[in-house]
């Protein structure tokens, strides 16, 4: 005969499956999770749904973490979905009713850890560049002045595929990004990505836009429209395969490498900050943290008493 705890559970599988419609791996993981929680609850001699209290909640996710003698210690990111199913849990048996109390109402989810942007080595880049510019035909000067153009101002992919020809000044040495919430930044455009676009302004764009209607972007398409995100992603993806760049790669990890590199060389980082359009200081100083494991890397090696 089921227990209180199991009724209560399945009542809750169920409201998932039919009226919320889950996907069947997502309630397998759900029900997976959910069972692990009622044997913890079980071990803890707690009968009924109305006797859990956020201690047991609490200990649960600390039993995720650490594991025990049946089950290895769980990543934040797995611990975290499992806490998610207990407290949906919880909200529904409050919902309907079953108990008065949330007891999983104060515990949070681990936060996940904290991942370092991913960059390529200067090496790795020129390479890359290298690549995309080996013929002359209006296809390759486009992907590389595109490219350049990503790493050289260190632009997110959807800000270069949407610039519009006006908005880059090759007099000064500037292009006018729109960011995220719209917001607009002036950014240097540095003597090879110069290059490689007025290259691309003369001998490609030309040939490509005949093809079109007139459209004001700066990087257009084999049909004369405006090069897509996706198309980008193929661009770098088989120029990357071209160089021999082994790395996973995508149009971000050019602008990571830019603000690596930047602060590699001595860049102070509210200055990259400002190069990337981030709204607070905070989100690039995650990149010092590259840096950081880069300054260790070559004490290690270049100092004679490191080890």
């Amino acid at each position: 005969m089921s227990t209180p705890l199991q009724q209560s559970l399945q009542t809750y599988l169920d409201h998932l499956a039919v009226e919320r419609g889950l996907a069947a791996n997502t309630l397998a993981s759900y029900r997976r999770d959910l069972r692990r929680y009622l044997d913890h609850l079980t071990a803890r001699d707690v009968a009924a749904p109305d006797q859990v209290t956020e201690a047991d909640v609490s200990s649960f996710l600390v039993l995720l973490r650490e594991g025990d003698a049946d089950h290895p210690p769980l990543a934040a990111n797995s611990a975290a979905r499992a806490v998610v199913a207990v407290r949906g849990l919880h909200r529904f048996l409050l919902r309907e009713g079953t108990v008065t109390t949330d007891a999983a109402r104060g515990v949070r989810p681990p936060p996940p850890p904290k991942r370092l942007p991913k960059a390529i080595s200067v090496e790795d880049v020129t390479a890359l560049l290298a690549a995309a510019g080996a013929e002359e035909t209006p296809r390759a000067l486009r992907d590389r002045a595109l490219l350049e153009l990503l790493y050289g101002c260190g632009a997110r992919i959807s800000e270069a595929v949407g610039l519009d020809v006006d908005e880059l000044d090759l007099g000064s040495g500037t292009v006018r990004l729109l960011g995220k919430g719209g917001k607009q930044r002036v950014v240097p455009v540095g003597s090879y990505a110069r290059e490689a676009v007025s290259a691309y302004l003369v001998r490609g764009r030309p040939a490509l836009a005949a093809a079109g209607s007139g459209s004001p972007a700066l990087f257009l398409n084999a049909r004369g429209g405006r090069l897509s995100r996706q198309s980008a992603w193929t661009v770098l993806r088989a120029t990357a395969e071209r160089a021999g760049v082994r790395r996973e790669i995508s149009p971000h990890t050019l602008r990571h490498s830019f603000a690596t590199h930047l602060l590699d060389g001595g860049a102070d980082v509210r200055v990259v900050q400002e190069l990337l359009g981030h709204a607070s200081v905070t989100t690039t100083q995650v990149y010092t943290l590259v840096t950081v494991d880069r300054l260790r890397e070559v004490y290690a090696t270049a100092h004679p008493r490191a080890r």
